[in-house]
């Protein structure tokens, strides 16, 4: 199971940014994991949870956006969405094999709650 791996690296890249903004909470990151990641969504999201608990981050919110996988045709400027491995146009019929989407796993944002100090 490498998405505990995934999750302690997502968390560690939110205390970095964190510790930039010390009084600050961070409240929700998000993730996109395209499909050939070959990531599981509910393991993620468990080991994610099972870390951040009794910590600074418990109450973080992890959202993961799944991205399909896209192709590109080589013969016409048509891009689609592989389904049930079929590799062929379904405009022209060419096997596309040039993957644009499908692979991609990054932070997308972190959701921080500002810290507004008192003024009395």
């Amino acid at each position: 199971m490498h998405e505990i791996g995934i999750a302690s690296s997502i968390i560690d890249a939110v205390r970095k940014e964190m510790a930039q903004h010390p009084l600050d909470r961070a409240e929700r990151v998000g993730i996109r994991i395209g499909e050939l990641t070959a990531l599981d969504k509910s393991a993620l999201q468990f080991c994610f949870e099972v870390l951040t608990r009794d910590t600074e981050l418990e109450r973080l919110k992890l959202e993961v956006d799944c991205v399909p996988r896209r192709h590109r045709c080589p013969n016409c400027p048509n891009e689609f969405e592989v389904k049930d491995y079929d590799f062929d146009c379904p405009r022209c019929g060419s096997f596309a094999p040039e993957c644009i989407s499908g692979d991609e796993f990054e932070i997308a944002f972190l959701e921080v709650e500002e810290h507004e100090p008192t003024t009395a």
